[in-house]
């Protein structure tokens, strides 16, 4: 079984700074894609900035010049810097990855069980 756990979230004030990370851990070959998505209250999920196995990124515009991806590829574990925080950016954060759970199979999606991030004064 492959889980995705999360760390890091909490309560900041505006204008503040906090970092996430997300682990992959269990029985896999590999790790490729992995990602952050975000869902606020009343709304849809939204990807926030994904990031290749060659550290290729791509952030969201709503998040670009605030936020950073990078990932630790002997670690499993993927991180989202995030600074200048706004209210805007209250919502679950979730991680996401591609995982190959063997060498003759096929990649899989997965999820982590999301962290919650409250930016407010």
């Amino acid at each position: 079984q492959v889980q995705l756990v999360e760390s890091g979230g909490g309560l900041v004030q505006p204008g503040g700074s906090l970092r996430l990370s997300c682990a992959a851990s269990g029985s896999f070959f590999i790790v490729n894609a992995m990602g952050w998505y975000r869902q606020p209250p009343g709304k849809q999920r939204e990807r926030v900035a994904f990031i290749t196995r060659g550290s290729s990124t791509n952030h969201a515009d709503s998040v670009a010049g605030r936020f950073t991806i990078s990932r630790d590829n002997a670690k499993n574990t993927v991180y989202l810097q995030m600074s200048s925080l706004k209210p805007e950016d209250t919502a679950v954060y979730y991680c996401n990855a591609d995982v190959q759970r063997s060498f003759s199979t096929s990649m899989a999606n997965y999820w982590g069980q999301g962290t919650q991030v409250t930016v407010s004064s």
